[in-house]
């Protein structure tokens, strides 16, 4: 495996260098992601697309969890890395393997046997209720497979090896896709065929991965003893990914409650909310693949005592997220037509959804910033803050508006696109307050540090 030294050379180079294939491989999984969207939109009525629109944003919500625990890993391993602990990283994912086995078994089994509960509890439109279940059932069996692919690409990137998830990725990619047209498009299967084409793909991407790393194995000695259950790296693993898992439930679960409220508008609106938060999926690409790299480059400079690149890494990871997000946005104010178009042939969802990606789209360029002071503090070993601030956000500023502006206008989506830039907005001031003060406590530190060693120094003299 190819593996980056995080800790040295040009911030800005190595930082796009380590983020480009995050980003190919985000794209390759919202590909295969809106794969699911877009064949059933191109064979199937509103209904069918409504229910995958719903039972994906379910399945989206426990894909983020098992991804923020999962970082937990990543980070941990990128600070020891940096910190030339080897010993320590082997540990490390042996221990997420056991943790995350166990992990995967109980989450796929609590979803299976929930799935038509949790289908009632999104309010699902009469019309879509049965592709809605069968989506979600189908997707909760495969949940295994999605942890497993999660914590070995964990591992890999908080070696520094970013290359190496994306062949893993489009592998699913390609296989979700063919048989999305084969079996709704040829068999007619509908939400049940996409649903089964994703857990396949999920679940031999998966098999790739592990077989990659028993043939290639890590720079370090790495055996079957180091794979057993270490309390306190558990315990570590937690620390820092549930409070990231539980922002990224946060935030899912807003677009739950979101599509709650929606739902209660009809089918069409359904399936606009649904058509636009795929676009936004991959419109969000950028900014969070940088802020991913942003956390494991930090976390290795943070694991070597390299503030000063800590700093130029986040400055960086934010100029270039702002590059794309501002285009996507100029563009969605334009043309928003011809992206909810993509999805959907129906006239009445392609109208609805080009009203709310036009508000929706502004938060493009909002979240280059939250994005990546989030993963600045996160690599830090500080995953509680981005967790606190986007509660926050969620709860007080982005569902009460959400609600507010269905009822003001309840036949068009146009003002909802305007609560989440709102809400990143909110999250955006608490972020720039806290960093300043962060980043004043960090200087006395070193500014302390700086004059105990001159004041040893001259009494040595």
């Amino acid at each position: 495996m190819k593996e980056l030294d995080l800790t040295q050379g040009s911030v800005p180079k190595v930082l796009l260098q380590f983020a480009l294939p995050f980003l190919l491989a985000n794209l390759l999984q919202a590909l295969y992601g809106g794969a699911d969207l877009f064949v059933v939109g191109q064979y199937d009525d509103a209904a069918s697309v409504a229910g995958v629109a719903i039972g994906s944003q379910v399945m989206q919500t426990i894909t983020g969890i098992i991804l923020g625990l999962t970082t937990g890993t990543t980070i941990l391993i990128a600070i020891a890395t940096g910190g030339r602990n080897d010993r320590e990283a082997a540990s490390i994912i042996g221990t997420s393997a056991c943790f995350f086995t166990l992990a995967g078994v109980i989450l796929a089994a609590i979803m299976v046997a929930l799935h038509g509960h949790i289908a009632e509890l999104m309010h699902t439109p009469a019309e879509a209720m049965a592709d809605t279940r069968h989506y979600i059932l189908i997707c909760s069996a495969g949940i295994p497979f999605i942890m497993g692919y999660n914590v070995v690409c964990g591992v890999l990137r908080g070696l520094g090896d970013s290359r190496s998830p994306l062949y893993f990725v489009g592998i699913a990619c390609v296989i979700n896709i063919a048989f999305d047209f084969l079996l709704v498009g040829a068999f007619g299967m509908r939400a049940a065929g996409a649903a089964i084409a994703t857990v396949f793909s999920q679940g031999v991407s998966f098999v790739a991965a592990l077989a990659f790393l028993r043939k290639r194995g890590f720079h370090f000695d790495f055996s079957r003893n180091d794979i057993r259950f270490n309390r306190r790296l558990s315990g570590r693993i937690l620390k820092l990914g549930a409070p990231i898992a539980l922002q990224d439930a946060l935030v899912n679960v807003s677009f739950l409650l979101i599509t709650v409220i929606v739902n209660q508008m009809g089918v069409v609106a359904s399936a606009a909310l649904g058509v636009v938060e795929k676009i936004v999926v991959f419109a969000m690409l950028p900014p969070t693949a940088m802020a991913s790299a942003v956390a494991t480059m930090t976390a290795q400079n943070y694991g070597a005592g390299l503030t000063g690149r800590m700093t130029g890494c986040l400055k960086a990871g934010i100029a270039m997220s702002l590059v794309f997000g501002v285009s996507v946005c100029a563009y969605s104010q334009v043309l928003p037509e011809t992206l909810t178009a993509i999805f959907t042939t129906d006239i009445a969802v392609v109208n609805m959804g080009a009203d709310y990606l036009r508000g929706y789209s502004l938060d493009c360029i909002l979240v280059c910033f939250v994005f990546c002071i989030n993963s600045h503090f996160s690599g830090q070993g500080n995953s509680w803050f981005p967790m606190l601030h986007s509660m926050a956000a969620t709860f007080m500023v982005r569902i009460p508006l959400s609600y507010l502006f269905s009822h003001i206008n309840p036949s068009s989506l146009l003002l909802m696109g305007y609560a989440p830039p709102i809400s990143t907005l909110f999250s955006l001031l608490i972020c720039a307050l806290y960093l300043r003060h962060n980043n004043r406590k960090m200087k006395a530190r070193q500014d302390w540090a700086t004059n105990t060693t001159d004041a040893t120094t001259t009494l040595i003299t």
